[in-house]
């Protein structure tokens, strides 16, 4: 009789199948080791080229971790920035709420209403699908060169993605509910605040970790017109110095705020519908 495989492996390579958490930790752990390890031998390998010798991948087109944390204090202490990331989350947080005032009562009324998702629908849904640097030139013309055209800019960025996101999260209610409430004398309005909208708060919230990771991404983006603070401007300055060091600083530094505020969102998430979690 074969002797049965051990449960790790087995939960290891189970379609769909959790793992236990120490065991997921140590292979996060290790993914990133491995790309350290693989940065490290790029950078502190040597090797003989004719009759120089040379690291293994050049320090211009890969700055060393050493020279990358170098970089990374200089540009705290001389270039301010954490004054340039709090700029740019400034402009997020910004240009989130007004996406969030916008796309929270427009997509509620989509989802609810076939008659308002029709009328919208063919005006919003493409825009999906379009470049957004294709609208810089159009935003300095409507809102010209400073603050509001780079909030403008993540604002159109963000709205196209969160509302689907509102809409379909109110459709996925399940009709029952609605039938349910109806059946117990409640008016459109009611089924609407009682129960669609706090039926479909949780997905809605999942969808904010989304957006601000597509937020972060935008922002560069943003601040490349007229640069005068922010990580934008710090990643135009690495580019008019030849400085890859300091641009690797400011991607490093703009993946961590954006995993930070990831982290902040799902614990605000795990706060707020607890009760989600523990009918899981």
């Amino acid at each position: 009789m074969p002797a049965p495989r051990p449960k790790v492996v087995s939960s290891l390579w189970g379609i769909r199948s959790p793992i236990p958490a120490n065991t997921g930790r140590a292979l996060s752990a290790s993914s990133v080791l491995l790309l350290f390890a693989a940065w490290c031998v790029c950078s502190y390998v040597n090797v003989t080229r004719g009759d120089k010798v040379v690291p293994l991948v050049s320090h211009f087109f890969l700055p060393p971790p050493d020279e990358v944390v170098k970089s990374l204090l200089y540009l705290i202490f001389e270039k301010e920035l954490l004054q340039a990331v709090g700029v740019s989350a400034l402009r997020i947080a910004k240009a989130f709420g007004l996406s969030v005032a916008v796309a929270m009562p427009l997509g509620i009324m989509m989802g609810s209403f076939e008659s308002v998702n029709r009328f919208f629908d063919p005006i919003m849904a493409p825009m999906r699908y379009l470049p957004i640097t294709a609208f810089i030139p159009l935003l300095i013309l409507w809102f010209g060169i400073d603050e509001s055209q780079k909030i403008a800019f993540l604002f159109l960025g963000t709205v196209v993605f969160l509302l689907p996101v509102v809409v379909d999260a109110i459709r996925a209610v399940p009709e029952e509910l609605v039938q349910t409430a109806f059946t117990l004398g409640a008016t459109k309005a009611q089924v609407i605040r009682t129960v669609l909208l706090p039926a479909a708060l949780p997905q809605i919230f999942d969808s904010f970790r989304v957006m601000n990771a597509i937020a972060w991404t935008y922002i560069i983006l943003a601040e490349i017109v007229n640069p005068q603070n922010g990580v934008g401007y710090i990643l135009r300055l690495a580019e008019q110095h030849t400085k890859p060091a300091w641009s690797f600083a400011g991607i490093l530094v703009v993946g961590v705020i954006g995993l930070l505020t990831d982290l902040v969102i799902r614990g605000v998430n795990g706060v707020l519908f607890r009760w989600r979690e523990s009918d899981a």
